[in-house]
């Protein structure tokens, strides 16, 4: 379900208007998120570290509005819950584009994520999105990065989230890995970034 917001009262009108005729809206920033915990947790639920941290990602988004604000035809709506399209890597070494509804409940989450992840894996093709409740997933396991870019069609017209988790490294006994969030600045400011990444980490270090 999704309701259209009001532009012409909203406290970010100007913002919108202005930051929306941009030749490229989105910003992104890097961070290092601490995984300790989770990472234990996820072991011991034998479950997959990315679909648990999927799992996190996701109910953070649902506490941050601007989040959950998309761009259609040039009007904004707000959507009452978000899910995930998100990378899958094949044993081939390429990769195909799943969708994983968002649930709450974490264990009925982690079944339908892997399912979804068993249909990508089986199939050869890339399953593009045709709907707006998105936020973009991907890893990169392999790189312990400190910035990243995002290849982008211009003529499409796109205002969701992307975000993608980098290779975890341990010192210490702390376990951390990068996390990269691009945002179309029409939506979202950096404000509504660092409460999200703030929600984020608080899950992450919840246990639940």
């Amino acid at each position: 379900m999704k309701q259209r917001l009001d532009i012409e009262t909203w406290e970010r009108k100007e913002h919108f208007n202005f930051f929306k005729t941009f030749d490229e809206p989105f910003y992104g920033v890097c961070v290092n998120v601490d995984c300790t915990l989770a990472y234990r947790l996820a072991k011991q639920n034998k479950c997959s570290f990315y679909l648990y941290t999927l799992h996190k990602a996701l109910a953070a988004a649902q506490m941050i509005t601007p989040f959950k604000l998309r761009i259609e035809n040039n009007e904004v709506f707000i959507y009452d819950r978000i899910h995930a399209a998100s990378t899958i890597a094949r044993s081939n070494g390429t990769f195909g584009f799943g969708y994983i509804d968002y649930c709450p409940e974490f264990n009925e989450f982690i079944t339908r994520a892997n399912k979804e992840v068993e249909r990508v894996q089986n199939s050869n093709t890339l399953d593009k999105a045709t709907c707006w409740d998105l936020i973009r997933f991907s890893s990169l396991p392999w790189i312990d990065f400190t910035s990243l870019s995002h290849a982008r069609m211009f003529s499409f017209e796109d205002s969701a989230p992307s975000i993608s988790f980098g290779k975890m490294t341990e010192k210490d006994g702390k376990r951390s890995m990068p996390m990269s969030v691009h945002v179309h600045h029409a939506l979202v400011d950096g404000l509504n970034i660092g409460q999200y990444i703030d929600s984020f980490q608080e899950l992450m270090d919840e246990g639940k």
